[in-house]
């Protein structure tokens, strides 16, 4: 196995705000501060944490997603065509509820200087290994909302949607090539929705048919990766919520697994594994043999307890039942700050986490 992404040890992406951090993103809120303090608070933080990431072992550094506040709206706000707007109510997770936002389309979707491109270019400036950057996935902008959060007017028939949306996308990965990103991650919290018999029902419920979403997606994705520069990887983390260490969907893989692993053109999928929420690992008797691979999101990033590390070994050797194991690599399920509030542990039991993640893929794989 070559030393490309994803690594043997590798990480979703979003890390814990430090409390200086989120005190300087506050003070820009209520307007205590400028844009440009705010801005040389965010640079010197993210230096900080790349310097962490590089010490802690890994081959693949994010800037923590510092300079958001949602790991999906964010950046989806920022195509054209696109708005982050005041909802009735937030995100419902199991327990607790996120502020009361949402994104709608107004307009024809498309994607020019998008301005995560300076966050990424800023990353690639200070990092010593492989920069990665995340981004949601195509399939977030429509299944988030439906049919409802889409301009009727600009959209009176999806199809256009969709293609004007996977077009965006193929566009954004020529960008971020262009900008020096080697490692593009697309995060994608529906093709775990679609394993949810509840959130199947939801989508029925706001009058949206689930049952051809995974061939719509797919058709996305692949438009979107169609000419990828070939140096480029492409990776996807599939997400079941993770806001404040609690989650949306739950159930097994197996009802999009063989579309998923085998029908989009990813070079690699984050797939989580923490709980018994994600089901067994037979779905990845799928994984098309060769140079895609299964990251093993078997280690919890909603807690800050540390996983025995001879339970993870032996679940490595259950998932190896169904796929090469010579295809795996090992992260956290989930990044630990998916919003800026973050998830329920410490600064140190995050990076202990990751330490650990990088120890045990050596020990194992050298």
């Amino acid at each position: 196995m070559t030393e490309r992404a994803p690594f043997r040890a590798d990480q979703v992406g979003s890390l814990l705000r430090p409390a200086r951090l989120k005190a300087a993103r506050t003070d820009f809120e209520n307007g205590k501060t400028g844009a440009e303090t705010l801005k040389s608070i965010e640079d010197q933080c993210v230096r900080e944490v790349v310097a962490r990431q590089e010490s802690a072992g890994l081959q693949a550094v994010t800037d923590g997603e510092f300079r958001r506040a949602w790991w999906h709206f964010d950046y989806l706000a920022g195509l054209d065509g696109v708005e982050l707007v005041e909802s009735e109510h937030g995100i419902q997770f199991h327990g607790v509820q996120t502020k009361s936002k949402t994104i709608t389309v107004s307009g024809r979707v498309d994607f020019d200087q998008h301005y995560m491109l300076g966050h990424f270019r800023f990353l690639h400036s200070v990092a010593g290994v492989t920069p990665k950057m995340t981004i949601p996935a195509p399939s977030v902008l429509h299944f988030r909302g439906g049919r409802d959060s889409i301009s009727k007017d600009v959209y009176p028939g999806l199809d256009e949607f969709f293609a004007d949306t996977a077009e965006a996308y193929r566009k954004a990965v020529h960008a971020f090539y262009a900008a020096g990103c080697r490692y593009l991650q697309f995060d994608d919290t529906v093709w775990a929705y679609l394993c949810s018999a509840k959130e199947r029902q939801a989508a029925r419920d706001r009058g949206d048919d689930p049952e051809p979403l995974p061939r719509i997606y797919t058709d996305m994705i692949n438009h979107a990766l169609k000419d990828k520069p070939t140096d480029m990887v492409v990776t996807t983390h599939v997400c079941r919520g993770n806001f404040r260490s609690s989650w949306i969907a739950e159930g097994g893989y197996e009802p999009v697994a063989e579309t998923l692993l085998g029908g989009t053109a990813y070079d690699g999928y984050f797939l989580e594994y923490d709980t018994e929420r994600a089901g067994g690992f037979e779905p990845l008797r799928f994984l098309p043999k060769g140079d895609k691979r299964v990251v093993l999101g078997l280690v919890t990033s909603k807690s800050g307890e540390l996983e025995d590390r001879d339970a993870i070994k032996r679940r490595i050797d259950e998932a190896a039942r169904f796929a090469d194991p010579d295809q795996f690599c090992l992260s956290p399920q989930c990044g630990f700050a998916s919003t800026e509030e973050g998830n329920i542990l410490s600064e140190d039991q995050q990076w202990k986490k990751l330490e650990m993640i990088v120890g045990l893929t050596r020990a194992m794989w050298g």
